[in-house]
């Protein structure tokens, strides 16, 4: 059950994890401090630019923490291995499959880990309680184990142009793919990977209440690409939408890992 309703979470609030974590692009709006104004009762903040590997000189979404870093974090937001995990977010992005991600990487069990469909969007259209009370943490002991065939880096996309082993899916708009729109970040070029295809995230998700389209429209989507399940790589700016492509694949294929360019086009375009 990669996803997981509005109504399903509200019968559920006690009885699993939740996390926030929202990040945004832009930079009027700061994730931690709409998480202290207000947020889902006991949900725990993921913040995705500090759970990230700090020696790296590129943004957030690029490099994931050492295992030793995403342990020490998770144990002192008081998660086990055991727990059930429901991460949401307010981001335009879905930056809450970001999070989703990296969960799965450090080896939690997919069966444990979900994403509220629609986030905060959807649970705050239907007048669902927020609330601004600090979560109480309790630090626990979590064990991670990394899955590092679900990741791919830039030797590995370059020798890809060239054997065309695996297809990687942009979901960045089609203008930025098509470098008719510079990019947001400086010192990055516009363009795209040679070869790749391009699957923006709006098309995708439903505007309205940032839920995903249903089960069969995704799969049409997904289909008019030609997917590979084990042939595809997700990549976009940062590698936080790409995880959101990599999420939407996953609710038509359970059985479906991501693997996604971790640095995507703010490594591979940089000038």
């Amino acid at each position: 059950m990669t996803l997981v309703s509005t109504e399903w979470l509200s019968k559920n609030l006690n009885k699993v994890k939740i996390i926030d974590a929202s990040w945004h692009l832009v930079k009027n709006r700061n994730a931690i401090e709409e998480y202290n104004k207000e947020h889902i009762k006991n949900a725990i903040f993921f913040d995705l630019d500090k759970n990230s590997n700090q020696e790296k000189s590129l943004p957030h979404g690029h490099f994931l923490p050492s295992i030793t870093s995403h342990e020490k974090s998770i144990s002192k937001m008081g998660i086990l291995n055991t727990d059930r995990i429901i991460i949401y977010c307010y981001s335009d992005l879905i930056s809450s499959c970001r999070a989703w991600f990296q969960f799965l990487y450090f080896g939690h069990n997919p069966k444990l880990i979900s994403v509220l469909n629609g986030g905060m969007k959807k649970w705050k259209l239907e007048g669902r309680k927020v609330t601004n009370s600090k979560t109480k943490l309790i630090s626990k002991k979590y064990k991670a184990k990394e899955n590092s065939n679900m990741i791919k880096i830039k030797s590995q996309i370059d020798k890809n142009i060239k054997r065309k082993e695996f297809t990687i899916l942009d979901a960045r708009s089609k203008n930025r793919f098509l470098g008719l729109e510079s990019e947001p970040r400086i010192g990055i070029k516009s363009g795209s990977i040679k070869g790749s295809k391009s699957l923006p995230l709006n098309a995708l998700i439903n505007i309205k209440d940032n839920t995903f389209l249903d089960k069969k429209k995704l799969k049409d989507i997904f289909n008019l690409k030609g997917i590979n399940t084990d042939k595809i790589v997700m990549s976009c700016g940062s590698s936080v939408s790409a995880s959101s492509l990599a999420l939407a694949y996953s609710v038509i294929n359970d059985d479906y890992m991501p693997k996604i360019y971790v640095g995507s086009w703010t490594e591979y375009g940089k000038k």
